[in-house]
């Protein structure tokens, strides 16, 4: 053979070999590769851990630790019991559903025998969880207490910062997105249920106010607050927890009118929460306490978004791929087994003890992966 052909032949050899396994998948192509995750299963985990190791059996409510720590919390409950409805409705397991009785006692037992409360945020959640938990049974009670809590919801609205519901009782001038974001999600909810034509005016005030006031139109950014009197806009504070809700109001209502520019005000907050708020695309940690509860949140809203069927194709194949990692990140490296517990940061496990609120999150992440696989979308 002479140095030519020699030449030639060694330079067929990549091309033949390269024919010849043409069927083999690419190892980067896919996640071929990877444990497939159990969803259900891993949805049942973590519920059942919320409940074996957060459940206060004497007061009838969840603790504020799982180490003992027996504090009571109004708004975490209220995302506790939202968990139960999620696994509830995905399961139709009647053990879930018995804890929704013994909440409803021992958390207005909690909360001074009653629903009202001075944040009104924090009624905000319940009404909300009430609401799903009446309709996933049809116990009066739950309703009557949700309508109870939007009584109270609506006084906190008033003029200073051109309109919005206030923060906390004697702080009319702190207007923020973390109490009306929710409030406008149950106005809009309620009027889906009810049919009061209040509501929906009620939906669309609060709304048509944040959005004007506290949402960053061009880039997605809502802002924290607004101090009425000074008319200062708290734009360092960017939260998961406010980009999530007004997310919320905006599908809310989007289904009641039925006009895409809701979907779009939407989609503009989502881009800019799971392209800026993250650490290498994982909802960033923003810490423990009241911020465990943040991604959650967003999670369950951002859930909601993705399940809309006007929603781009383009968009709901990014927001699904987007939400497959963050679940399977979760799951396979922030998980502390066999115990299910999560923490604040989603790449890392926590310790023994863990806080209710990074739970919850954790939980709300795990469900909603379930329930879009169980819809075929994830």
């Amino acid at each position: 053979m002479n140095n030519k052909n020699l030449i030639l032949l060694l330079l067929m050899i990549p091309v033949l070999f390269a024919c010849g396994n043409e069927d083999l998948p690419n190892p980067g192509d896919d996640d071929d590769d990877k444990e497939t995750v159990d969803w259900n299963a891993a949805a049942n985990a973590g519920s059942d851990a919320l409940i074996n190791s957060f459940w206060n059996t004497n007061g009838q409510y969840f603790n504020t630790d799982n180490g003992g720590n027996t504090t009571f919390q109004y708004w975490p409950n209220a995302h506790a019991l939202d968990v139960l409805v999620d696994a509830y409705l995905r399961t139709n397991d009647a053990t879930y559903k018995s804890y929704f009785d013994k909440w409803f006692v021992g958390v207005k037992i909690r909360n001074g025998n009653s629903w009202n409360n001075d944040y009104y945020d924090d009624m905000e959640w319940n009404a909300l969880a009430l609401l799903r938990a009446w309709k996933a049974t049809g116990d009066i009670r739950y309703k009557d207490a949700s309508l109870e809590l939007w009584g109270y919801i609506k006084q906190g609205w008033n003029d200073q910062a051109g309109g919005g519901i206030t923060w906390k009782k004697g702080m009319e001038y702190s207007k923020n997105a973390c109490s009306n974001g929710p409030a406008a999600i149950l106005a809009a909810r309620l009027y889906q249920e009810f049919g009061n034509t209040e509501d929906r005016e009620w939906a669309v005030r609060i709304y048509n106010w944040l959005k004007t006031t506290l949402v960053n139109t061009n880039n997605g950014m809502v802002y924290d607050n607004i101090d009425a009197r000074t008319g200062v806009i708290k734009k360092e504070w960017v939260f998961t927890y406010n980009q999530g809700t007004y997310i919320g109001a905006a599908v809310e209502l989007h289904k009641i009118f039925n006009e895409k520019a809701y979907l779009n005000d939407a989609m503009v907050v989502a881009d800019y929460t799971i392209s800026s708020l993250v650490d290498n695309s994982i909802l960033k940690s923003e810490g423990s306490g009241d911020g465990g509860l943040f991604k959650g949140i967003f999670i369950r809203y951002f859930t909601q978004l993705i399940q809309q069927e006007r929603l781009d194709a383009t968009a709901q194949k990014r927001y699904i791929q987007f939400m497959k990692l963050n679940a399977e990140t979760l799951w396979n490296q922030g998980t502390q087994k066999p115990g299910t517990f999560f923490g604040p940061n989603w790449r890392v496990k926590p310790g023994t003890t863990t806080g209710l609120t990074e739970q919850l999150s954790g939980c709300m992440l795990i469900e909603a992966a379930a329930l879009l696989h169980k819809k075929e979308l994830l």
